[in-house]
Parts: structure tokens; sequence; C-alpha cells
């Protein structure tokens, strides 16, 4: 087989393009099992002025290596002149595979044309979703809007599908949602009410001579924590615990009373060893947290933010809110989720877990017994 590769070689570099397809069709017939054999073919073909035939050959190669980019590329540019109406799929497919690094000059020009016509097949297909779904979003709540507006966003590919990975404990059959609903947790508003006593608490225990502030993540450097290497022991993302694994931290509460009094009003997990959490988290400027995942799925983790400089934001999934003083959240902290002070200044919020709304009391009991067997925090 090489040896008919290496005469239609020499054939299409003297300009006898016709042979130089024989040959390589001669090939393909003795050993059809080269991707790159019917990659040379359909570029030959087309050059030749056999784009069809060309689009047989591409197929061929992809048959064999299904996501190999030049091949996509390939074929979305035969398919732009052979079936421009289905061009942008194409695109799309290839702009998928689309690897890492430097792109060589000579596809730079087709993958920039290649671009825009995806981008136009997508706004078209997203003009036609907000047609259809429009009157329907009219009788919406807020909540099913948002849920409707991510599902076209993901039928569009603009977002990928996120799931909750826990490192520990996976409870199953739990509704896997990044941002929770604020209607299923009203004392959001209580909470939010209280935003100038928690701040002034928070400016209390700050200049406390016996508060403790540590580093949030603390592992021992044998431990695995891969997500966390850059950020361990460091004093740039600092805590000051009001709640550490359900021991209340007496050093930092006792400045606080408003807060653990509100705390109080709240369904926070009560599990030997792991719950309830609560602590004001310090991020420095210029300071980013990298993408990770949480332990377990079982509760949900509300920020408070109480310092915010500008620019300041939080990821979850395919979802980046800015934080807003005095405006909480809730959120699956076992999706993935990363944050960032890009600003000059301090950020701070306020933190703390409750129960997944979802677990009954049994269930919950069953948590608190499973995870406190397995030795709660010091068992991870």
């Amino acid at each position: 087989m090489s040896a008919l590769v290496a005469e239609a070689d020499r054939a299409a570099a003297n300009g006898n393009l016709t042979r130089a397809i024989e040959l390589l069709e001669q090939a393909g017939t003795t050993d059809p099992g080269q991707p790159q054999l019917w990659l040379k073919l359909a570029a030959l073909r087309r050059a030749a002025g056999q784009p069809a035939k060309a689009l047989d050959a591409v197929n061929r190669a992809l048959e064999l290596a299904e996501l190999d980019f030049i091949a996509l590329t390939m074929k979305a540019s035969l398919i732009e002149k052979l079936s421009p109406d289905h061009a942008g799929q194409a695109w799309a497919n290839a702009l998928a595979q689309r690897p890492a690094g430097d792109i060589p000059p000579q596809l730079g020009e087709a993958l920039a044309r290649g671009e825009a016509i995806r981008d136009r097949w997508i706004a078209e297909r997203a003009a036609r979703l907000e047609r259809v779904t429009g009157p329907i979003v009219k009788d919406a709540d807020p909540d099913e809007a948002a849920r409707i507006a991510r599902f076209q966003s993901n039928v569009l590919r603009k977002t990928r599908i996120f799931h909750s990975e826990p490192t520990h404990f996976a409870y199953p059959g739990l509704v896997e949602r990044e941002f929770h609903s604020r209607g299923e947790h009203p004392w959001l508003r209580a909470l939010e009410a209280a935003t100038e006593s928690i701040a002034a608490e928070l400016a209390a225990v700050m200049s406390a001579e016996r508060a403790e502030l540590v580093p949030y993540i603390q592992y021992e450097q044998h431990q695995a924590m891969a997500q966390w290497r850059e950020l361990n022991q460091s004093r740039d993302w600092t805590a000051i615990h009001l709640f550490q694994s359900g021991k209340r931290i007496e050093a930092n509460a006792r400045h606080c009373p408003q807060t653990m009094a509100l705390l109080e009003t709240l369904p926070q997990p009560d599990i030997p060893g792991a719950g309830p959490n609560a602590m004001f988290s310090l991020l420095a400027p210029n300071t980013t947290i990298p993408p990770h995942v949480g332990v377990n799925n079982t509760r949900l983790v509300c920020h408070l933010p109480l310092v915010v400089p500008e620019g300041c934001w939080f990821r979850v999934g395919a979802e980046t809110r800015y934080w807003e003083r005095g405006k909480a959240f809730l959120f699956d902290d076992t999706i993935e989720h990363e944050a960032a002070n890009p600003s000059d200044q301090l950020r701070v919020v306020f933190i703390f877990d409750v129960w997944n709304p979802a677990l009954s009391e049994v269930e919950r009991e069953a948590v608190r017994q499973v995870i406190g067997t397995e030795g709660g925090a010091e068992g991870l």
C-alpha cells in the first residue's frame, strides 16, 4: 500500500491528479483501514473538482476516526459547497473538536469563515426557539423562566451540562441544580435583612485580639488535594469560623451573638463531626479559587456577601454571578464551582450550610448516622 501512496504522491506532484486519484483508490481497496489515505484521496478529489466524491472519501476517514479535526473541517468545507443549508451544523461539529494551541496558518482563513457560518446558524436557531417559547415564558415564574432559558442554551450548546460530583458522600435521587430557588427557602429574607448586624459583628470579630483567622484550606502535604494544592495553607483565602464541622469556635462566636442567634433559626445540618458549618470567608485581592467540588450533596451552601469590591464573581456549573452585598443565594457545592476577586480590595462573604430540602427527616437521620459513623470531617 505504501508503494501505491508514494507513486500517487509523485503523480500529484507532477500535476497528474487523475493518475494520483486512481492510485489512491487502488490503495484504499487494498488497505481500507487508513484514515490518512482517505483524507489524502479527499483532498485530491476536491482539487480535481469532484466535491461529492471528496465528501465520500472524508466520510470513509471519519468512519475510522470520527472526531478527527482535520477530517471534520474538510467535511464542513465540502458541505458548505454542496449543501449550504447544512453547513452550520457541519462547522459546529468541526469546531467542537478544535485542538488547543496554535492552528496551522493555512487553516486560519477557513476556520474564521466556519466560525461565522456556525454563529449565524446558532443565531437563527436561537431566534426560532425564542419564537416558540416566548408565549410560554410569559406564563412562567422566574425559576421556570430561568430553566427554560437554560434548556434552550443547552440545546444550542452554548452551555455544557454539569453534574453533582461529591467527593465523599453522594446521596442518590437528589435534583441536580446549580443555584437553588429562593422560593423554597423563605428564611433568606430574614438573613438578608440582618446584613448590617452581621457585617457589624464581622468588624467586631476581625478587630478582636483573640479571634482566630485561619487558612480556608488546611491539608497535610501527604494528603490527596489536587484541586487545592495552590491554595493549601494559603493566607490568600482565609476564614473566621463560627461553627466548624459541628464545633462552635468560641473565640470567634462570642463576638457574634446576633449572627449565632440567627443561625439557630436556620435548617443547618447537625451531623456529628461534620456540621453545622458557618464562617466569614475572606478572599485576598487578585486571588482566584480554582474549579472544585464539595464533599457532600445532602447539604446546600449559602452565601451572604458582606464586603464585595466591584468585579468579584462566582461560578457554579454554567452560571456565573457577581456577588452583591446583602443579596444571598444557595447553591450545590458538589457541582463544579470557582470564584475570583480581581480587585485590589478584600472580599468577605458569610458562608454556612443548610440541609438539602429534598431530604425527609428519616433521610436526614440516616445521613447523620452514616457520616457520623464514617468520622465526619475527620474521616475525609
